[in-house]
């Protein structure tokens, strides 16, 4: 580190005009943002200052956040010819190549900067140096222009502010002179497997083709080399790679994902939770470390089930649920999964072999990258998966009849493929129903289709899944009954062959807890990702929200209410003084981040009133959310505790709360809800006292959940 370089210690140490000084240029010609977001020192780290940065422009309101947009320069234009940009912009375009653009590259970089500002009203943003940070080229700045010109104003606001944050992650990590050494190594990697595809032009890895192959060779050669004590290829294709404990005989910890890809998939997906897994092992490898456990880090050979029509081949074999009439389906050229393993020199009498034993293992935990934008709205780099989702897919086909289109009346066809696009638009209206729901048909074909024949076949596939096994079943059924009166109103007739279904399942409690706690010890919020289950929050006169799990009363985060908090002044209420003993308790999908259903009085009669008090409208607008279905709150008082004998006595920091839905059900109580990681106060005795000691910190390495395997992680985990 140079003398140049500051600390986060100096950032929370310093006196604030101090420390903002230090801040100084993150932000372009908006250094108010930095200095605002002081108010939540001290900082854990630098993800952490970062964050509260993105809160103060979030909460600033969508004025400050345009003005913003407006003080960034545009990229090669009228600043950077007349060499007025900020220290921060020159280095960057020039790092981008921007400052060296030939005539006919700089002419056509100024049309399309008048033609976004006319569109949008405000210069196009992009983080130039990429995401390694030494830069893009000029023509993928010129694709992205160009992609991005035909996006939604709203859309390209929150695209621009996005990039403006990724533009300070950067600046910042400059000023501290750091660099995200490992980071970037992993990244490479996934650029380096991700040279193997089945299609030229787009990235498509299936099931143990030559790109599959070579992509499995390539992972075995990595493990090997990052210092793993056994490495194989094993009966389905998984790469495995065992990092041996300390001692003899200890449990096993396995980790990893898949390394094929849908078509046109991304680099991402599933690889991820190999190569993160593999780096870490390499340092361990490095430092002559040992974990208390074996560590099994596995490539699995499949899971999109795009080659062939089953899903999950490979983790399945390791769970005994390989199934071996999958050895006679055929792909789309008409080779059958037994022909091409035996080709690949797989040993298929050897599956059986693969079945692990439950009891040997701790569990099975995975990083992923995050495959929705919730993470990245909320700009918050980690989040902790609850449960997996449960699903079922299903490939069907429409048989209509095929037709001249330009002779046959519109009242007299039986088109196949009307029936898919009206299925799949229920599909989408029956999902959008209830936040835990989704639905997708993902493949639609008409074969032999002409631009002058009515479609007499469409071939579709059908994605249906949920955070319950009764709620998917529920959208299954109504889907399959949806589309028999479609086709039976149409005139046509279908086939549906259900080819996977996986049932929904919940993260180990004690592995995801490590998680969280290592979440927590990085000083970034401690968000969870969908598991569709619903929170219970809670507001006190201390200024301190609760979330906590309805049915287990397990405290799941707390966090602090106010000016600068993550919650803003959500809950307002509660921060401000009141009667001892009251609290409001609010429902919360943590799947939608929207409103469902708000508490009521315990003993309450009726349907819930219609009034909308101030706490519940902070609430709503500083979660993001949708206006709730049934937009109440009340106060509750908590009862006191019964003398102030013993101090060991359980205390019922919330008592029974009535969930109001549209039909105003009730959940059971939540008791003890902190679950001894939290402190209360007596009534009786105003003493403050704890119900446990606080827990220890966690390992370096934390865990998230047992198999079957999770969807972990922007990254989850």
């Amino acid at each position: 580190m140079t003398s140049a370089h500051i600390t986060l210690h100096q950032i929370n140490a310093l006196p604030r005009a101090q420390a903002a000084a230090l801040l100084s240029g993150l932000y372009e010609h908006s250094d108010w943002i930095a200095e605002r977001a002081l108010d939540a020192r001290p900082f854990a780290s630098a993800a952490a200052l970062k964050h509260a940065m993105v809160e103060v422009l979030n909460k600033a309101g969508r004025e400050p956040q345009l003005a913003l947009v407006r003080a960034h320069p545009e990229l090669a234009g009228k600043a950077m010819v007349s060499k007025s940009l900020t220290a921060e912009s020159t280095n960057e375009q020039t790092k981008a190549g921007l400052t060296n653009c030939t005539p006919q590259e700089f002419a056509h970089i100024q049309q399309l900067n008048a033609s976004y500002n006319a569109k949008f009203g405000f210069p196009f943003i992009l983080a130039v140096r990429g995401p390694r940070g030494s830069g893009l080229n000029k023509q993928q700045i010129i694709d992205t222009f160009e992609r991005r010109l035909h996006n939604h104003p709203d859309y390209e606001l929150a695209e621009c502010l996005r990039n403006i944050h990724r533009i300070v992650e950067i600046r910042l990590n400059d000023k501290l002179g750091y660099e995200p050494a490992l980071g970037h190594e992993v990244w490479d990697w996934h650029e380096w497997l991700a040279q193997f595809s089945d299609a030229p032009d787009a990235l498509t890895v299936t099931y143990l083709t030559d790109a599959h192959l070579k992509c499995a060779r390539t992972i075995e050669l990595g493990m090997k080399a990052c210092g793993f004590d056994e490495v194989h290829i094993d009966a389905v294709g998984n790469v495995v790679g065992v990092y041996k404990a300390n001692t003899p005989l200890a449990k096993t910890l396995m980790t990893g994902s898949h390394y094929d890809t849908v078509r046109n998939g991304g680099k991402y997906d599933g690889r991820l939770g190999i190569f993160v897994p593999m780096a870490c092992v390499r340092e361990l490898a490095r430092a002559g470390k040992r974990l208390p456990f074996n560590l099994e880090v596995v490539a699995f050979a499949e899971e999109e089930g795009q080659r062939y029509k089953a899903t999950f081949l490979g983790s399945g074999a390791l769970v005994g649920d390989f199934k071996h009439e999958w050895l006679d389906q055929h792909d789309a050229d008409g080779v059958t999964m037994r022909q091409a393993m035996k080709q690949a020199g797989l040993k298929i009498e050897a599956i059986p072999q693969l079945t692990r034993h439950a009891a040997d293992y701790l569990g099975f935990v995975e990083v992923h990258i995050e495959q929705g934008p919730v993470l990245n709205e909320l700009d918050i780099p980690l989040g902790v998966v609850t449960s997996i989702n449960g699903s079922v897919r299903f490939v069907g086909e429409v048989i209509g009849m095929a037709s001249h289109a330009g002779t046959t009346p519109m009242d007299r066809r039986r088109d196949a493929s009307t029936v898919v696009a009206e299925l799949a638009l229920y599909v989408e209206q029956r999902a959008a129903q209830q936040p835990s729901l989704v639905g997708t048909i993902g493949m639609l074909t008409v074969p032999n289709g002409s631009i002058n024949v009515v479609p007499g076949r469409c071939q579709f596939s059908l994605d249906l899944r949920a955070t319950t096994n009764d709620l998917r079943d529920a959208l299954m059924h109504d889907v399959v009954a949806e589309l028999k009166r479609i086709c039976e109103r149409r005139g046509l007739h279908y086939t549906l062959e259900e080819t996977m279904r996986a049932s929904a399942a919940p993260s180990d409690a004690k592995l995801q807890a490590r998680w969280e706690q290592a979440v927590q010890h990085l000083g970034v919020p401690l968000f969870h990702l969908p598991s569709g289950k619903d929170v219970v929050l809670s507001g006190q006169k201390s200024g301190v929200v609760y979330g906590m799990d309805p049915d287990t009363g397990r405290l799941l985060w707390k966090t602090q209410v106010g000016d600068g908090s993550s919650l803003g002044m959500a809950f307002s209420y509660a921060a401000q003084p009141k009667p001892e003993g009251l609290a409001w308790v609010a429902r919360f999908s943590a799947t939608s981040q929207s409103w469902r259903s708000i508490a009521a009085a315990a003993g309450s009669s009726g349907p819930c009133s219609t009034g909308t008090p101030p706490p519940l409208r902070s609430i709503a607008s500083s979660a993001r959310s949708r206006s709730p279905r049934c937009p109440t709150i009340r106060r509750r008082r908590r009862p006191a505790t019964r003398g102030s004998k013993s101090a060991s006595a359980p205390v019922s920091r919330w008592d029974t709360a009535a969930i109001c839905s549209e039909r105003c059900r009730w959940i059971k109580a939540v008791n003890s809800c902190c679950a001894g990681r939290c402190s209360h106060r007596s009534r009786s005795s105003g003493r403050r006292r704890s119900s446990a000691p606080r827990s220890p910190r966690p390992p370096g390495t934390a865990s998230s959940s047992i198999s079957p395997r999770p969807q972990i992680g922007r990254a989850h985990v």
